[in-house]
């Protein structure tokens, strides 16, 4: 009996010489986990459900509410972020399937739960969602970088107005929709919220909190001007 339990452990230590090794229940717990660096990272990518993009665009003519859906789609892939199917967070006044219909951005996003790139829960549901303040470590870029804005120690510029067209609680905000983002006319404008959530000298109060529906921009010609870029929120809807 002796014998036959030292054979399991001889095993071990001839294989190595072999390169065939021996995996300990730790070794095994480190595989599946990873450890950091990429490993980590594409799990994390795997879980992101929610990102602000990473480009800009420096009007609000997005190619409507399609092109902007396309827009977070090919930013996902490009990020590696799984078979999911991503839609920009926007309210329009005309739905492309149906113009006698209006689309309110909480309705085309799914129902949660979602999580930023870096496997952090944004929210649990639509209505943990819409409670939320801005904040520059949740509201992440598909790679998990934070958007430049009001927040201690970001680089400028500010570009942390996000293209909404929306209210707080996530419906059409007639006439600030740029057209449903079809048009780059200066005498237009469009609903931005702050994806940190802070408005100058890193004001937390109302309405610069709301990262939905914080002010309007300046023109649906420029996006820049009042610390915009063009950016999108978007969101897996499976």
């Amino acid at each position: 009996m002796t014998k036959l339990r030292l054979l399991p452990l001889m095993t071990c230590m001839v294989l190595p010489l072999l390169n065939a090794g021996c995996s300990s229940d730790e070794d095994d717990i480190r595989a599946h986990q990873g450890d950091g660096g990429a490993a980590g990272s594409a799990g994390a990518a795997a879980e992101t459900s929610f990102f602000v993009t990473s480009d800009t665009s420096a009007t609000a003519d997005l190619g409507g509410l399609k092109g902007a859906d396309a827009r977070c789609q090919r930013l996902a892939d490009a990020a590696d972020l799984g078979p999911r199917t991503f839609h920009a967070y926007l309210s329009a006044e005309r739905d492309p399937e149906d113009e006698n219909k209006t689309v309110d951005a909480r309705d085309r996003i799914g129902n949660g739960p979602w999580y930023n790139a870096k496997g952090v829960l944004l929210a649990e549901n639509l209505s943990a969602l819409h409670a939320l303040s801005g904040d520059a470590e949740l509201f992440l870029d598909e790679y998990g970088n934070k958007i430049n804005g009001q927040w201690q120690g970001s680089p400028a510029p500010v570009e942390h107005d996000v293209l909404t067209g929306s209210a707080a609680d996530g419906t059409l905000l007639a006439g600030k929709t740029c057209a449903d983002w079809t048009s780059d006319d200066s005498d237009m404008t469009a609903q931005v919220g702050h994806s940190d959530g802070l408005g100058p000298s890193m004001n937390p109060a109302p309405p610069y909190n709301s990262w939905n529906s914080a002010h309007e921009n300046e023109s649906c010609a420029n996006t820049a001007p009042r610390g915009g870029a063009g950016r999108l929120y978007c969101f897996a809807i499976d």
